[in-house]
């Protein structure tokens, strides 16, 4: 037993010795990395690139070494999609367009397949991810009284539609903002959706059954609800949003849960930062370092949402970060890289 103790205080100090002291952000550094007369609102890090989509039919790619772009144009009969959803796998990228018809593509043999279509009074899909390279979910308004999920288990090459005896029935009107492809979270087996009624659907077994939780996010209007959120774990998420047509309103627009999304608190009420489009935990934080985007700035907090500062006026819907002080955001007309700095 004697031998025991000077072990564990050893063991404990490497422990101790092996975590990174993470230091608040001040500022960010914002560099244009490509610029064009779009909306780009869905964007995904592959190996060493950016993948986005956008309107007008366009998508592309940025390598992140180079920094050079390339670009295409994608028109399905007299249609150019609109595309504000895009995820891939580990050999496919997938783009998915928002109103009626839903078109849902695939990388392919001969340029992006079409792999699923939906027409119909009220479609219009929202967002789009993956729990591995055979397993996705994507998600969209209430059709007939549910929300729209679709789920692929065969790596993306067909989907198929959860009917509405198997999900939680809508609030009236509800569905879900495609502002920044953001309002999934997949993680293990789990996977949480956020609706624009400032509900939490929640599956623990890949979209086989589902449940929802209410969060206390306004959701009064119709523009009101939860724009975005991230998981950190299993057990710490959070929450964010607001009202787009009035966007310096910040009362009851962000909020935590710490039990895996079946409860959850309000955050800075009243307080910075007031509506924004996503949010992401910084990578290595603890899930303490949290920064959110939208057209009106970019803000940060370091103490797990509780306090905030806006680091910038910029304006973006979506962010992803690269590692703990680099990350890619995308916005009207552009893609940027952003560096935030420490002391």
């Amino acid at each position: 037993m004697r031998y025991c103790i000077p072990i564990l205080l050893l063991l404990i100090i490497i422990g101790c010795a092996d975590q990174k002291e993470t230091k608040p952000f001040v500022s960010v550094h914002v560099e244009p990395l490509y610029e064009d007369s779009l909306s780009i609102r869905a964007i995904e890090l592959m190996d060493n690139s950016l993948a986005f989509g956008a309107n007008k039919g366009v998508f592309g790619s940025i390598d992140l070494n180079t920094k050079q772009v390339r670009t295409n144009m994608l028109k399905q009969d007299s249609i150019l999609p609109e595309f504000r959803a895009v995820a891939h796998t580990a050999t496919d990228f997938f783009m998915l367009s928002v109103g009626s018809p839903a078109l849902l593509y695939k990388t392919g043999d001969n340029g992006m397949e079409l792999v699923y279509k939906e027409e119909g009074e009220g479609v219009f899909y929202d967002a789009m991810t993956f729990w591995n390279d055979y397993e996705g979910i994507a998600i969209g308004d209430s059709v007939d009284g549910c929300l729209s999920i679709i789920i692929t288990r065969d790596g993306g090459l067909s989907w198929n539609k959860i009917p509405c005896t198997e999900l939680p029935g809508a609030v009236d009107g509800e569905g879900a903002f495609a502002a920044s492809n953001t309002n999934i979270k997949t993680i293990g087996e789990k996977a949480w959706v956020a609706t624009t009624s400032g509900r939490i659907y929640f599956s623990g077994d890949k979209g086989k059954t589902w449940e929802a939780f209410k969060t206390p996010i306004q959701n009064r209007e119709v523009a009101q609800g939860i724009y975005s959120l991230d998981f950190y774990n299993e057990s710490l998420g959070i929450a964010i949003g607001g009202d787009y047509t009035k966007p310096e309103g910040n009362f009851a627009n962000k909020a935590i849960t710490l039990d895996g999304g079946k409860s959850w608190r309000l955050l800075a009420d009243g307080q910075e930062p007031n509506y924004r489009s996503c949010v992401r935990f910084v990578p290595n934080s603890g899930g303490s370092g949290i920064v959110a985007v939208g057209f009106t700035g970019i803000s940060y907090s370091s103490n797990q949402g509780e306090n905030w500062s806006k680091l910038s006026d910029e304006s973006f819907y979506t962010v992803r970060f690269l590692n703990d002080s680099i990350a890619y955001a995308a916005g009207k007309d552009r893609i940027a890289k952003l560096v935030f700095k420490t002391k």
